[in-house]
């Protein structure tokens, strides 16, 4: 992945993502403001304000959308939407057409993060949210994002703070053992590392598909940001996790449970736009000497995310 040091951008980060024994490690984000409700932290919640640089393909830059779709703020932040696979210079865009930027009509990510600060140092990162008010980035952090999102505009609360403890521990261990969990797995340098970290992810599905036996959502009977962040993952398990990133113990199609749950998200209203599975594949089989030397996406698996879910 892109990388920009001191504002000088390189196509391959030069230090190690990861550790002695070859398990990957994710660097955190480096921007992160907050827009309040109040406007009291310099970003306030208004209309038209905001633009999100995102990727239909990456699924942190997939919660992001899916917030911005639950709440009802598809025409109060405006998207520009990277081709699907990256190339030396990182996520790119086209001058015109669907992956065109017709805000700063940049033709690559890290042109935008120069424009934020010349002398910027971080990886280059889906989602990007901009401020057009004060012409700097607000957020490179995923998480944040849907958060404040939620907190500081009207609609659905998918954070109620009565659920906030429970919420925040699921967050917790989701990120860390399924949405990296994938990642640690399809990263992994050696064996050792990779079955370390594909265990985890599959002892800790195998927990969710248990506990969804006595509760509707994670939660209990409420929808909430728990939920949202573990879409993505699940939206793109069988067409590329289970195969490119060898998370192949089980598919989430053998999870009677979790399988029906995700359909019922899916079937939520606004959040199959967010869902784009031929774009999951050609991303995540675009070409790697590591993973898929020839860059050939396959034709399958077929998944019928609209059957009933009869739940």
């Amino acid at each position: 992945m892109g990388v920009m040091i001191e504002g000088v951008y390189y196509a391959e980060d030069p230090g190690p993502d990861t550790t002695l024994n070859g398990a990957y490690e994710r660097q955190k984000a480096t921007i992160r403001h907050w827009i309040t409700r109040d406007g009291s932290s310099g970003f306030g919640p208004e209309a038209g304000r905001y633009h999100l640089y995102a990727a239909w393909n990456c699924p942190w830059a997939h919660r992001a959308l899916l917030a911005i779709s639950l709440k009802g703020l598809s025409e109060v932040i405006s998207v520009s939407y990277a081709r699907p696979r990256r190339t030396p210079e990182g996520w790119v865009y086209d001058e015109a057409g669907p992956y065109a930027d017709p805000f700063k009509g940049v033709t690559a990510l890290h042109q935008a993060y120069a424009l934020a600060t010349p002398a910027y140092t971080g990886r280059i990162t889906v989602p990007l949210l901009w401020d057009r008010e004060t012409d700097q980035p607000v957020s490179n952090e995923s998480a944040d994002i849907v958060r404040m999102l939620n907190d500081a505009f009207p609609g659905p609360d998918l954070a109620p703070e009565a659920l906030r403890s429970e919420i925040d521990a699921w967050n917790a261990r989701i990120y860390a053992e399924v949405n990296n969990g994938v990642y640690r797995a399809g990263f992994a340098r050696t064996q050792e590392a990779y079955d370390a970290a594909v265990l985890r992810l599959f002892a800790t599905l195998d927990e969710i598909e248990a506990h969804l036996g006595h509760h509707r959502w994670l939660c209990g009977d409420r929808f909430t940001e728990a939920d949202l962040r573990l879409f993505p993952t699940l939206a793109r398990f069988d067409v590329a996790y289970h195969y490119a990133f060898k998370c192949n113990i089980r598919r989430l199609m053998d999870y009677p449970r979790l399988w029906a749950y995700a359909r019922e998200m899916y079937q939520m209203p606004g959040v199959a736009e967010t869902v784009k599975l031929d774009i999951y594949k050609q991303g995540y089989f675009s070409p790697s000497e590591l993973r898929n030397p020839l860059g050939i996406v396959p034709a399958g698996p077929v998944v019928d995310w609209t059957l009933p879910h009869d739940r």
